[in-house]
């Protein structure tokens, strides 16, 4: 059961999201053509980290936290509209990590690389569903013989936006390496 892939991006580039194209004076509209089934490849890709608080997993602080980096990433010039990318993911029930994606340094943030390789799935269903929907990306990807080694969500609107655009699209992005089939595993190498 293969899933056809889109043509592979250049190293540390992501499918451009138009930010004219935005008629909520908030998020852009997003189009899932080219995220969906895409092969991402980083090496050192700079984000800058930060975390939300959250009960349950339902964060508890994102607005303040998100507006607050963002305005930090606008003010260092940091900021890349077309290839705008936030990866999250739950560290536990209490607390998210969110990486925001840069092309430059910014003063008075975390900042960190991510290097591999990384496919897409998007999926337009509600938030709560989020964690289903990466268990799925990811049986998805072990039968086609690659192992999930990290995964995130790109919540690519706020659920305002989301609600206005009537989708509300999510992208799993998940870190993949290869398995190698059972047959073709080297023998052990036996000692005496």
């Amino acid at each position: 059961m293969g899933t056809a892939l889109q043509a592979d991006l250049p190293v540390n580039a992501t499918p451009e999201i138009d930010p004219l194209d935005n008629t909520t004076g908030c998020c852009p509209r997003f189009h899932p053509e080219g995220w969906d089934r895409q092969s991402l490849h980083f090496e050192d890709k700079r984000f800058v980290r930060a975390t939300t608080r959250s009960q349950d997993h339902v964060p508890v602080d994102m607005d303040k936290v998100f507006g607050r980096v963002h305005e930090a990433i606008a003010d260092a010039g940091a900021l890349d509209e077309p290839h705008f990318l936030v990866l999250s993911r739950d560290l536990s029930s209490r607390e998210a990590e969110h990486l925001f994606a840069v092309d430059g340094e910014v003063p008075d943030e975390e900042t960190v690389t991510l290097s591999g390789h990384f496919r897409t799935r998007v999926f337009d269903a509600p938030y709560p569903e989020a964690p289903v929907l990466l268990d799925a990306f990811a049986r998805e990807l072990a039968d086609e013989g690659e192992e999930v080694e990290e995964s995130y969500i790109f919540y690519t609107t706020c659920p305002k936006c989301a609600e206005a655009y009537g989708h509300n699209y999510m992208v799993a992005v998940d870190k993949v390496r290869s398995r190698e089939p059972e047959d073709q595993k080297a023998p052990p190498i036996m000692t005496m």
